[in-house]
């Protein structure tokens, strides 16, 4: 049992990087099934076109779904229009930027991934640039080949050029090989990105390590807590209110939060120096209602940060 629970506790705090392990093989399987079922080059003048469809319009849909599966998204944007002081509060206007940033960062892990594999994989960029019809392009790549090469470089993807096979197998590799650089400059570049905005991140923090660790511990167990809290009020008042209509009785009293509490504590976090509040709802509870006069304050949310012990 010991050894179970220590598993457990592992695959726990390390459930950020599983997370990210099992998004790139979902990326890859993808990727892969999208070049075996759906993606056929068509081996002609839009090959271009094509290839750039397949190659950036997952990558696309992506970002939309990390958009809207990011829960922050939906607290920035619900009321907004109403109420656009939610989303620039008086002394801190561009605090909305600060956060959509962060959600940005987050949406953009599965469409860096997407372009990651596919560019390694090198099927849609050789079908795409095959069509390239810029000729400073064509030059480079058909340097010392045939004047077939101008002509049929959009029948290479698919076997169907006249030339010989040595050259028309070296082009395909020359294709493929530019893919595969890209798709590794595309993960180096990520990855020192995301180092150096994580340093960053880290240098800039006004409060020690320590006590990130604690922070984000008490944002995971509010979020649990809180799902229950949900769960438990909403099942007592939908059995009051059918019991009630049923039974034909006055309901009894349920406490809610009052409408301006649910807004005060639907709103972004904000860190200020001078109170150790982890979240907007522990700041509701030790302040009440009241704005606090510390908005104008620098503010910086390190709740979703993803430190490494």
């Amino acid at each position: 049992m010991d050894s179970f629970q220590a598993i457990l506790k592992f695959f726990m705090h390390q459930k950020t990087a599983i997370g990210y392990s099992f998004m790139a093989l979902l990326t890859m399987g993808g990727e892969r099934v999208f070049s075996l079922v759906a993606f056929r080059c068509p081996c002609s003048n839009e090959n271009f076109r094509y290839g750039l469809v397949f190659l950036f319009s997952p990558a696309f849909v992506l970002l939309v779904i990390g958009y809207f599966l990011n829960r922050k998204t939906w607290k920035l944007v619900t009321g907004c229009c109403v109420n656009p002081r939610k989303i620039f509060p008086r002394g801190n206007a561009c605090h909305c930027f600060y956060v959509f940033g962060q959600i940005t960062l987050n949406a953009l892990v599965a469409p860096v991934m997407w372009l990651s594999v596919a560019l390694l994989n090198g099927t849609f960029y050789e079908c795409a640039m095959s069509g390239l019809k810029n000729p400073s392009y064509l030059h480079a790549v058909c340097h010392s080949k045939s004047e077939k090469c101008f002509e049929e470089l959009h029948k290479v993807a698919c076997d169907k050029s006249s030339m010989p096979f040595a050259e028309s197998d070296e082009l395909k590799r020359t294709l493929q090989a530019q893919s595969q650089i890209i798709g590794w400059c595309v993960i180096v570049t990520t990855a020192l990105l995301s180092l150096l905005t994580t340093c960053c991140a880290s240098c800039q923090s006004k409060v020690s390590h320590l006590q990130l660790m604690f922070w984000r511990t008490y944002m995971e167990k509010e979020k649990e807590q809180l799902e229950q809290i949900f769960q438990l009020y909403a099942t007592k008042l939908s059995e009051r209110n059918l019991n009630s209509f049923f039974e034909n009785r006055e309901p009894e009293a349920i406490p809610l939060p009052t409408l301006q509490a649910w807004e005060d504590a639907s709103q972004l976090y904000c860190f200020t120096s001078g109170k150790q509040h982890y979240s907007t709802i522990h700041r509701l509870v030790e302040e009440g209602q009241k704005k606090s006069n510390e908005e104008s304050e620098t503010t910086m949310d390190f709740v979703d940060r993803r430190e490494i012990p």
